[in-house]
């Protein structure tokens, strides 16, 4: 309680002196996300803050895109074509020009396609990108990738900001965008205008900036929008009290819990981690946390899944919380070296310490301390908070693999490697659940619940929606704006 009036007063103290900066509803669309400056970087070389990730959406379309809804829809191409055996999907591009004005080809679009799962690439979608067998272009404005086996959602992958295409640090659109004022300023050009207009009126603003700041922005009528916001600032946004349904959720899926990061201490063994896991009372996180709809999970991969619609379940699963809590704390007295501690890697952040403040209560009633560490430091165990880009299973095994992390299953990784082969869209689901049970058992992973992704929206933006991607489209911001 004392937290969150303390966070009240600190965003109601930044938003007065933030007030009177903008007339509310006039101007361009003022967009704050939590993170650092907007760069437009490549994805392939470094991971997205969501600041980077809004600009390369509006600056860099990849082959097929988002809608506000989360649904695929045309980009660079303007068609395409899926083979009977949905192994070959051939695009056809739209006569779409780079911001130079030179026209873009198929084979600049394959060549950066291939660069996202080539061998020195960093992209978070590459695990699941060796599906693609090969990437060709046909003709000047034709390509077509060839999968190794049918992949449901393929076109979800596609159209992730991941899979922007660039070229010498530069997209193609829509929006032009300008560094002005600490921001960046987006605008869509003429028709013959090659590069942004420095005086021209921008439709968008955009800045990267702290969490309480973004806030007290969005409470003082300065900012139309937050977004990127997390389960670690989700506080902040509470103390607010943002009116009506300003404060906004996407009903994401994806990875939430913890990894182990060592392959050595009390978290090698799989009954100590099976215990801790045992241990955590998902339902009073999931009550804690307070956000509408959110369900504890004790599974890798979620309910929901067309590859994969009965996950493992751990086989405590349905057993009363004190049970488990006894079996657990008889495994952890077994361990030699008395009292172990725990050292968790996780951010900093109000709702993040919240999360960790339960884990802590729940594990000292079994024998274990919890230590909360930051990032970059020596730990046990990370949080994972990973928002699912495709509803694939693959997506959640592969997580998992070895060489991912530290403490693996081969046995497993054989089993998604046959899956990534096989032409028997049933044989695929039996390898991945047969990986899905060889993990679950292992306790490889502790899951909590589902991401948390939240923004904050005024009444201005009609555009937007909630999406299962928490994808933030520029252009469907702006829907419907006089």
């Amino acid at each position: 309680m004392q937290s969150s009036r303390f966070l009240g007063m600190i965003v109601v103290t930044a938003a007065l002196l933030l007030a009177g900066c903008r007339d509310q509803g006039s101007g361009p669309l003022a967009i704050s996300a939590i993170g650092g400056p907007p760069e437009l970087a490549n994805p392939n070389l470094r991971p997205l803050a969501p600041p980077s990730t809004f600009l390369l959406e509006a600056t860099a379309q990849g082959l097929v895109r988002f809608d506000a809804t989360g649904q695929v829809e045309p980009a660079l191409a303007q068609s395409w074509i899926v083979s009977d055996d949905g192994l070959r999907y051939t695009f056809r591009l739209s006569r779409v020009t780079w911001s130079d004005g030179s026209a873009v080809t198929a084979e600049q679009v394959v060549e950066r396609l291939r660069a996202s799962f080539s061998r020195a690439s960093r992209n978070p979608l590459k695990p699941v990108l060796g599906a693609i067998a090969d990437i060709e272009p046909m003709t000047d404005d034709v390509l077509e990738i060839s999968l190794r086996a049918p992949r449901p959602n393929f076109l979800q992958l596609l159209a992730a900001p991941e899979m922007a295409i660039l070229r010498a640090g530069r997209g193609t659109g829509p929006y032009r965008a300008a560094r002005s004022d600490g921001a960046i300023t987006l605008r869509l050009p003429d028709e013959e205008d090659a590069e942004p207009d420095e005086a021209a009126a921008p439709q968008i603003v955009l800045r990267g900036e702290r969490a309480a700041r973004a806030v007290a922005r969005f409470a003082s009528g300065s900012a139309d929008a937050v977004i990127g916001g997390t389960l670690g600032d989700l506080p902040i946004a509470a103390a607010a009290e943002p009116r009506g349904n300003a404060l906004r959720f996407d009903p994401v899926a994806g990875l939430f819990g913890l990894v182990p990061v060592r392959d050595d201490g009390p978290v090698a063994d799989p009954l100590v981690r099976r215990a801790l896991s045992m241990a955590i009372d998902r339902e009073a996180i999931v009550a804690a946390i307070g956000v509408p709809d959110l369900q504890p999970r004790a599974t890798i991969v979620p309910l929901g899944v067309a590859e994969l619609p009965a996950p493992a379940t751990p086989d405590w699963s349905a057993s009363p919380l004190p049970m488990r809590r006894t079996l657990a704390a008889q495994v952890i007295a077994a361990q030699d070296g008395g009292r172990p501690r725990i050292r968790i890697e996780m951010p900093d952040g109000f709702g993040y310490r919240v999360l960790f403040a339960h884990i802590r209560r729940d594990w000292r009633a079994i024998g274990v301390e919890a230590e909360r560490v930051a990032p970059g430091n020596a730990a046990d165990l990370r949080l994972i908070d990973r928002v699912a880009p495709a509803s694939l299973a693959s997506w959640y095994v592969r997580a998992f693999r070895c060489g991912e992390v530290p403490i693996c299953q081969p046995e497993a990784d054989a089993m998604m490697d046959a899956a990534r082969t096989t032409q028997d869209m049933n044989e695929r689901a039996s390898l991945l659940a047969g990986a899905d049970r060889m993990l679950t058992d292992a306790s490889l992973f502790i899951p909590v619940t589902a991401p948390v992704r939240w923004s904050l929206v005024s009444p201005r933006l009609t555009g937007f929606q909630p999406n299962p991607f928490a994808i933030r489209a520029a252009g469907s911001l702006l829907a419907n704006q006089p």
